[in-house]
């Protein structure tokens, strides 16, 4: 839309269909957003929904909208026409393609959106503060990597992932720049990362490529890193390991806290690992000395897997293992 001012998100794991630091970007909607942005969709009066089914994972379970009646006015635009009502009932459902109902908006006159600058300008504010890196538990410090990673690295590198709570330091800390840069299950499917990097390397030989997996999720299809190497792709591997599966943990000590079953992991050496595969392979527990295993790993030559040793308290980027157990107790009444 020619000359729009109005504030703009993007979905769950979508956040690529809209560069991150265009000043209308507000940030992305899906599990555990910023908390600015879920008010300000609680607060508008109207809510353009193109090209999304709103879907559990998309409107976070299904807080933004109210059920089936949004409070908010909403136009929904999408393909499908079976979506349309499915969940929400729109003001206004369009069945369209996304190309048609772009080319449709475009021959529109523009809208004069001069009174909502200030609300859009403040939205991108947030989004920026929101993706700046804050501590984690531990020496190792995964936000202050993921921002000196997307620092150093060109605006069309592709970066994929998997499912669990490691992703959630990829997807608030990353800021996608290109469309097309971002690979990652919107259905939750663990295992992901590993083998989506290595389609996208053969794809797009000349790009960097990322793959972020946490230590369960690399251990689904690791093996895939075999791939990579009969092919000589050179993709980066990212093995986040804090010895459990992140988000059953969190999911435990949050509804029975204390009671944890069958969530930690006996892990393999990783690099070691790596190198079996004929990976270069690096190994990094402090955050001052990921620059220089970073730096080796694009200097192989060669695909390259690099473990990250992250401190199990630091089980999301909002809140410690140990807080989050204390807060449920607190919450169900009982002691620590």
């Amino acid at each position: 839309m020619r000359d729009n001012r109005l504030a703009a998100a993007t979905t769950f794991r979508r956040q690529d269909r809209f560069d991150n630091l265009h000043p209308c970007y507000a940030g992305d909607l899906g599990i555990s957003p910023n908390p600015k942005l879920a008010a300000r969709v609680a607060a508008a009066d109207l809510v353009l929904v193109v090209g999304t089914r709103l879907g559990e994972a998309a409107s976070d379970g299904y807080k933004y909208l109210s059920v089936p009646r949004p409070e908010q006015k909403v136009i929904h635009a999408y393909p499908g026409a079976e979506e349309l009502g499915h969940v929400y009932q729109a003001d206004l459902p369009i069945n369209t393609g996304m190309p048609q109902f772009a080319a449709a908006v475009r021959a529109l006159e523009p809208i004069d959106s001069f009174r909502w600058v200030g609300a859009t300008e403040a939205a991108h504010r947030d989004y920026l503060d929101y993706s700046e890196p804050l501590p984690n538990p531990g020496a190792l410090q995964l936000a202050e990597i993921i921002a000196a990673l997307r620092q150093q690295l060109p605006p069309d590198t592709i970066v994929c992932n998997g499912a669990g709570n490691y992703s959630g330091w990829v997807h608030r800390f990353w800021r996608y720049r290109k469309y097309s840069s971002q690979l990652a299950p919107t259905s939750g499917s663990m295992g992901y990362g590993v083998p989506a990097a290595v389609a996208a390397t053969i794809v797009h030989p000349d790009r960097p490529v990322l793959s972020f997996s946490g230590d369960g999720c690399f251990l689904m299809n690791g093996q895939e890193i075999a791939t990579a190497a009969q092919y000589a792709l050179k993709p980066i591997f990212f093995v986040i390991n804090n010895g459990m599966y992140g988000t059953i943990r969190m999911h435990q000590e949050r509804e029975y806290p204390t009671r944890v079953s069958g969530t930690t992991l006996t892990n393999p050496d990783f690099a070691a690992l790596g190198r079996a595969y004929g990976l270069h392979s690096e190994k990094v527990e402090r955050t001052e000395d990921f620059a220089g295993a970073f730096a080796r790993a694009r200097q192989s030559g060669r695909a390259a897997l690099v473990e990250l040793r992250l401190d199990p308290e630091a089980i999301s980027t909002r809140i410690s293992l140990s807080r989050l157990r204390e807060s449920s107790l607190a919450q169900q009444g009982a002691k620590p």
